[in-house]
């Protein structure tokens, strides 16, 4: 029979059986081996030692070295290498877009002319690349044709000539020019050029005085009129009527309706003198007057005038009224004769103003309407929308100075203003 063996000894007690692996065995321990990163950097830093990117400083390292115009280092990672930016395409965009409000805003009438042009509407630009206007001087002999043909413009308040020869025209009280004054009659040369003034006068304070234009009395005017001519322009400014208007000598505009854009008047014509063949003067002139004009705080708005007659507009429009607004121009042709009689036949006032003829011609005003003010179309209150009848009579170039005043008793149409 196999005999068993004998078995072994019994180990002495194992030293780590009842050891505890705790938190406090492993900070208690006196060799730590270092991490897999640690040992990874500490093999490639002994072949490629690290370079410092100088974004930790002591104090022992003295003044930090100085940076051309202030720029910041480039970013670096830890061996050297330069990191790169993810570009930003919105900054770009950004300031580009801003600069583009900026100088829309700055320009906002070329803004509306070039969208005027975008969208195939004719007459609206008013950019650089129109033609400029001719200078001329005031009339010296009855011109043989008419003014010249100018770009058309759309008016503004900043361009209120735009589009109109008379942008070329003299303005205000120095384009009436006095004529040579010579003895004619019982006056001589002296008292020749004290009536020419006196005429002067009175086209200055009837068509180009500020209030006046503006919707004011005209009382200088009136001053210099001798009894008779006086009696009746008070009456035309008192009941103004088909009968008889006060816009037959002055030039005024009803300031709920249109409002003069600056004091600038454009002026062009002459004034010559002769005799009356009974020994007295007799002066004629004939000037053209454009006045420019923007909407008053009733335009386009139908009322009730003393006449019994009704402001018609061209149109209707929402566009609120404002400083920007379109403007438009009024044409106002006049050729007046004033007579002075020899104070040794007649009775009259010596320095008086009285009226030979007197006749007009106006271009961009409503007709119909006697009230004693000039009411001119705006082109914002035609918009695609005309309420009221075409005008039937013939249409005419207020500009065109070469021809006489005709009489056709119809409300014709305006080629240009």
């Amino acid at each position: 029979m196999p005999i068993a063996e004998e078995p072994e000894p019994r180990p002495a007690e194992d030293p780590f059986d009842n050891l505890v692996l705790d938190d406090d065995f492993v900070r208690s321990a006196e060799v730590k081996e270092q991490a897999g990163r640690t040992r990874m950097l500490a093999a490639r830093w002994k072949e490629q030692p690290p370079h410092d990117p100088g974004g930790r400083r002591s104090v022992n390292d003295g003044p930090r070295p100085k940076r051309r115009f202030g720029r910041k280092p480039k970013p670096v990672d830890p061996w050297g290498n330069v990191r790169r930016r993810k570009p930003n395409w919105q900054a770009p965009v950004y300031v580009a877009l801003a600069v583009a409000v900026v100088l829309a805003a700055l320009n906002v009438e070329s803004l509306r002319g070039w969208y005027a042009d975008w969208r195939g509407e004719p007459g609206l630009s008013e950019g650089p690349a129109a033609r400029p206007v001719p200078t001329v001087g005031p009339e010296t002999a009855k011109p043989t044709a008419a003014a010249p043909q100018v770009d058309e413009q759309q008016p503004t308040v900043a361009r209120p000539w735009a589009g109109s020869p008379a942008e070329g025209w003299p303005a205000g009280p120095d384009a009436i020019v006095l004529p040579q004054a010579q003895a004619v009659g019982t006056f001589d040369a002296a008292e020749v050029a004290a009536r020419l003034k006196l005429v002067k006068d009175f086209l200055v304070a009837s068509n180009l005085d500020h209030a006046v234009v503006a919707g004011g009395q005209p009382a200088t005017a009136l001053a210099m009129l001798d009894t008779e001519p006086r009696r009746q322009a008070d009456g035309w400014l008192r009941q103004p009527s088909d009968k008889g208007d006060a816009t037959t000598l002055f030039s005024r505009f009803d300031p709920r309706d249109a409002i003069p854009v600056n004091d600038t008047v454009k002026v062009q014509g002459r004034m010559s003198f002769e005799g009356d063949g009974e020994k007295g003067l007799l002066v004629r002139t004939d000037y053209t007057f454009v006045y420019a004009l923007r909407p008053g705080p009733e335009a386009g708005k139908k009322r009730p005038t003393p006449s019994g007659g009704t402001v018609k507009p061209a149109g209707f429009t929402t566009e609120e009224v404002s400083p920007t607004t379109w403007t438009a121009r009024t044409i106002v042709r006049r050729v007046i004769a004033v007579r002075f009689y020899d104070p040794a036949r007649y009775d009259v006032n010596p320095g008086k103003i009285r009226f030979a003829d007197t006749n007009s011609d106006v271009g961009n005003s409503a007709c119909d309407v006697y009230d004693g003010f000039f009411h001119p179309q705006f082109d914002q209150f035609n918009l695609g929308f005309d309420p009221q009848p075409q005008p039937s009579g013939p249409s005419s170039d207020p500009y065109d100075r070469s021809k006489d005043i005709e009489e056709h008793g119809e409300c014709g149409t305006v080629t240009r203003s």
